[in-house]
């Protein structure tokens, strides 16, 4: 069964005794990366972080109130810079550390001291290793500004999201890719970061938005986006970005790659023709923010699967997306009140946990699918899917409330109601430079 670290690592180590160790000159040259891998990561790095620099800014500010577009752009900048530099220092060895019990790694490359030459499992430098992941911990982070907009005070969003990288995202990194309990002990899969990424997230945009409160003078029927176009060209960047996002996360130059970018494409067509479609039988007419939430749900619900499905089943996952996320957010927002500003929650939350529930049937090569591990089966997956997910949740859910109101004896979270009122733009980020 292929799993996420497709490629194996050609170490070259000779038999050696114990009291003839090799240099650490001579392990190097047995040391081997394949330079088409290595390029592809590195291409892939880049234009995944088009996802979020300028993609998810463009679009959260064009899709968002027209008084806090500057502010959501500068939010995701800087929270992008924050978690960077978080997974340098710490982030990457608590993700992908030596494990220890499974629970985190160690701290083997604080600062990213002693990294290998190749990433073992992959034929890449670990220092591309290092680069890509660090995409997921700045997309994960910067996706839940779309909660607060408008609302969360600046200093409170970036210390949040610092601190959140490390101790929600990071642990459950580890526990999914970093030979963590999740995939050791439950034998749950995620291949593009359904779990690490979309659904951690969405249930902390969720619970953030409950902390916060509804924002002051929200129309009853919500409120219009500011630019629709900005909002879908911003989304048309996170779409191409999603992309590479999918394709990279094979760790190779390989058909599971080209597999991963076709099912991620066309889960993406799937959602955005079904959220459309509904949209049109509902109010007779098609919207920019319907187009956007059914291609955004299509690729959160594909992500856990990408690289393990079939084409024709991605088309399921699209389909089934959108029509459980447009139902979440109609639940969220409309029956229980809840101010999620653009749904992070029911987009991205509740399209990563469908995917991650429909993996465990897609899986099966009768549907198209790679099949499922040895000693595995088709309820077997289906429960360590489902396992996997609630833990997932719940440590963000609790981890989240626990990170939020510790940054909030520092820093208020809610900015004052004349500032809210008057536009963050211009109450908190307008100044001689413009």
């Amino acid at each position: 069964m292929r799993r996420r670290f497709a490629g194996t690592a050609l170490l070259g180590f000779a038999s050696v005794g114990a009291t003839t160790p090799l240099r650490a000159q001579e392990l190097v040259q047995f040391a081997a990366n394949d330079g088409g891998d290595t390029a592809w990561i590195m291409a892939a790095s880049a234009i995944a972080l088009l996802a979020a620099l300028p993609g998810l800014a463009l679009h959260y500010a064009g899709r968002g109130p027209a008084r806090s577009g500057v502010s959501v752009a500068i939010q995701i900048g800087a929270i992008a810079a924050a978690v960077s530099l978080g997974w340098i220092v710490l982030g990457y060895t608590l993700a992908f550390g030596p494990v220890t019990v499974g629970w985190l790694g160690n701290y083997a490359h604080w600062m990213l001291g002693s990294l290998g030459n190749v990433r073992a499992g992959t034929l890449l430098p670990e220092s591309a290793f290092v680069l890509f992941q660090m995409i997921f911990a700045v997309l994960a982070a910067c996706l839940m500004t779309g909660s607060w907009i408008g609302r969360a005070r600046f200093g409170w969003a970036v210390g949040f999201a610092a601190l959140w990288a490390l101790i929600v995202h990071a642990p459950v990194t580890h526990w999914v890719w970093g030979g963590g309990w999740i995939a050791r002990t439950l034998g749950a899969l995620d291949f593009a970061g359904g779990l690490t990424m979309h659904v951690t997230a969405g249930v902390s945009a969720l619970v953030v938005a409950l902390f916060l409160g509804r924002r002051a003078n929200l129309p009853a029927d919500g409120e219009a986006g500011s630019a629709p176009v900005l909002g879908l060209a911003g989304m048309a960047m996170m779409w191409v970005g999603w992309l590479a996002l999918n394709g990279g996360s094979a760790l190779a130059a390989t058909d599971d790659a080209s597999t991963a970018i076709l099912n991620a494409h066309v889960a993406a067509c799937a959602g955005a023709l079904t959220w459309l479609t509904l949209e049109r039988l509902a109010t007779g007419r098609t919207t920019a923010g319907g187009l956007a939430l059914g291609v955004l749900s299509g690729l959160a619900a594909i992500a856990p699967a990408s690289g393990f499905v079939s084409p024709g089943a991605s088309i399921v996952f699209g389909a089934s997306a959108a029509m459980a996320c447009r139902g979440a957010l109609a639940l969220v927002s409309g029956r229980l009140g809840i101010d999620d500003t653009l749904g992070v929650f029911a987009v991205h939350g509740v399209g990563a946990m469908l995917g991650a529930m429909l993996l465990g049937l897609f899986l099966s090569e009768t549907l198209g699918g790679i099949g499922y591990a040895e000693g595995m089966a088709m309820g077997g997956q289906i429960v360590a899917q489902l396992l996997g997910t609630a833990a997932v949740v719940l440590w963000s859910a609790i981890a989240t409330a626990i990170v939020a109101l510790m940054v909030s004896l520092v820093v208020p979270m809610r900015v004052g109601e004349d500032e809210e009122n008057a536009g963050l733009d211009t109450a908190c980020h307008r100044g001689p430079a413009g």
